[in-house]
């Protein structure tokens, strides 16, 4: 049977991704006044901007503000002048600003897991604004552990199922991306619940799941879903 039930933070407790979605579209707005926004492609030399810079700045609003501010200098020729910039560091503060607003019927799937199963966070980002997010979100008391970090892959999940005690097939991962929080739990042997968002970065729609993967995990519409598809994947674990 499973033991634990993990959980991701960004758009899959509370919304995450519409704000990211709004600093876009003021970005391209100020680009737009230095470059022809079709020609440059803007929206993906800005996503090549961000997957570079990943190793260095990690994911989140401090590494995305970065990267706009790089894109726009060399989209600009560097023509682009100090007030913009400021604007565009302006945006990334606004994104860590923003209130947290939990998804419908989050709060109640959570609960109900967590009667039944050990339940624990695992969510990547900015330590700063992801524990801000957790401290806001009035969840963290349902979680045995909040684990925050830096990249989401099978090294990262094996170390925290070695710390947890137990065994791949012990554990079941929730969450919106199927290359952070799905793929590599069912590459260790382990289970996934997949409850996609409306809006996701395109760095994570990228994945290596096939047809093979659809016996170890279940795809959810809404929350309230969640808990009977754990009940299916227990079953079968």
């Amino acid at each position: 049977m499973l033991k634990v039930v993990g959980f991701d933070g960004d758009d899959t407790l509370w919304r995450s991704e519409d704000y990211y979605r709004e600093a876009s579209a003021e970005f391209a707005a100020i680009v737009g006044n230095y470059a022809d926004l079709a020609d440059s492609a803007v929206h993906a030399r800005m996503l090549a901007t961000e997957r570079s810079n990943l190793a260095l700045f990690g994911y989140g609003a401090k590494g995305m503000t970065l990267s706009m501010v790089e894109t726009a200098i060399v989209l600009s020729d560097g023509r682009i002048g100090a007030r913009d910039i400021h604007r565009l560091v302006e945006i990334g503060k606004r994104v860590l600003q923003h209130p947290v607003e939990l998804l419908p019927g989050i709060r109640e799937a959570v609960s109900a897991v967590a009667e039944t199963h050990a339940v624990v966070l695992v969510t990547k980002g900015d330590l700063f604004h992801q524990e801000k997010k957790v401290a806001e979100s009035g969840l963290a008391g349902l979680f045995r552990r909040i684990e925050i970090v830096s990249e989401k892959d099978t090294a990262t999940y094996r170390r925290l199922l070695d710390e947890f005690g137990i065994a791949p097939h012990e554990f079941a991962m929730v969450g919106n991306s199927l290359r952070s929080d799905i793929e590599p739990v069912l590459r260790l042997g382990g289970w996934g619940v997949h409850m996609p968002y409306h809006v996701t970065w395109a760095h994570e729609l990228e994945n290596g799941l096939g047809a093979q993967d659809a016996q170890r995990m279940r795809e959810v519409a809404e929350a309230s879903e969640i808990p009977a598809a754990l009940a299916q994947l227990d079953a079968l674990a």
